[in-house]
């Protein structure tokens, strides 16, 4: 038991790595390059408008995205690069497609809050808080009108919850018992206020319980935590006694977008997310079981050299053609899909 479990720990503590390089790469674009690409690009920011990391909540998207299987969908948010990269998306892909060049998963078009990518069933991250809500429901009751046994996992963040389509899509999927996990990945604030000052009540899983939704509350920072916990909860929801809840409970490093410095926080509650990073977690647990520093640190390094492989590569992409504006567009005079 003790292999197994260090095996599986060892391919969650990857996927929190590439994603957590993805995310320093991202942002250090997003801020001119220079740590990327040396000091000869100056500060043009090769990642242009808003930029929403994810960094120090590696472990609920790798967590979960574990426990999904081929045909199984997802939905994300505007922070959804980590649960896009779990999922399987090609990061030299999403980092073109951040890039805006011709060759990102949605021909430079989407950006960072709109990756999306049919293929490993991500039907996309979005810009509207909740959203991507609705959307899971929708793609769930497709799954059970054709009599599939796929699961929608729907991730959004705590600042849904007080949001139209948090308390519409959760009656919904409840009333048709719809195949959907939804992930709530708590990352206590709101953009730039903490959300349980603007919250009332006991809180997201209250909330999905008072609709008759059945959950978890996990560490969001214990990525064998939220493996287990979204096994278990997955496998309810896929042997289809409908929708089921996970709460987790993480923190965001970062500021709401790249450049922002997060000056409304405390030092002292940041120190204490640092302590508790997901990937000091892992790691801990890692050594506990034996695996040498060494390893993880090879991890960490291959993680490193593949987003710096596909950061290159985003860089050296060909922008998209002036005439690419006129495609994947629909002509509402003629009814017309292009």
């Amino acid at each position: 038991m003790s292999a197994s479990r260090t095996e599986r720990l060892l391919s969650l503590y990857r996927t929190m790595a590439r994603i957590r390089a993805f995310e320093d790469a991202a942002e250090a674009a997003s801020k001119g390059g220079v740590a990327a690409f040396g000091a000869a690009l100056g500060a043009q920011a090769l990642v242009r408008g808003p930029l929403h990391l994810s960094t120090g909540q590696e472990a609920v998207a790798a967590g979960v995205c574990a426990n999904l299987e081929r045909g199984d969908l997802i939905t994300s948010t505007h922070r959804g690069h980590g649960h896009t990269i779990a999922r399987g998306a090609d990061v030299a892909a999403m980092m073109c497609e951040l890039f805006g060049r011709a060759t990102g998963c949605n021909g430079g078009k989407g950006g960072s809050m709109h990756i999306a990518d049919f293929a490993i069933g991500m039907l996309g991250a979005n810009g509207v808080v909740a959203a991507g809500i609705p959307i899971a429901a929708g793609a769930a009751q497709a799954i059970k009108l054709r009599g599939g046994r796929d699961i929608v996992a729907c991730f959004f963040g705590d600042g849904a919850v007080n949001r139209g389509p948090f308390l519409e899509g959760l009656n919904w999927v409840q009333i048709f018992a719809l195949p959907v996990l939804l992930v709530c990945e708590d990352n206590r604030y709101s953009a730039t206020t903490a959300t349980e000052s603007m919250t009332g009540g006991e809180g997201a899983a209250a909330r999905a319980r008072a609709i008759g939704i059945a959950g978890r509350v996990v560490d969001g920072n214990d990525v064998e935590a939220v493996d287990a916990a979204a096994a278990a909860l997955a496998a309810e929801v896929r042997a289809g006694h409908g929708p089921r809840f996970l709460h987790a409970t993480t923190y965001r490093l970062k500021g709401h977008v790249s450049v922002d410095a997060a000056g409304y926080r405390r030092v002292a509650e940041v120190d204490r997310a640092v302590e508790q990073d997901p990937l000091r977690n892992a790691a801990r647990k890692l050594a506990a079981l034996g695996v040498a520093a060494s390893e993880v640190e090879r991890l960490d390094r291959e993680a490193r050299t593949e987003i710096a492989a596909a950061t290159a590569a985003a860089h050296a992409a060909p922008w998209p053609p002036a005439s690419a504006a006129y495609t994947d567009i629909q002509d509402t005079g003629a009814g017309r899909w292009y």
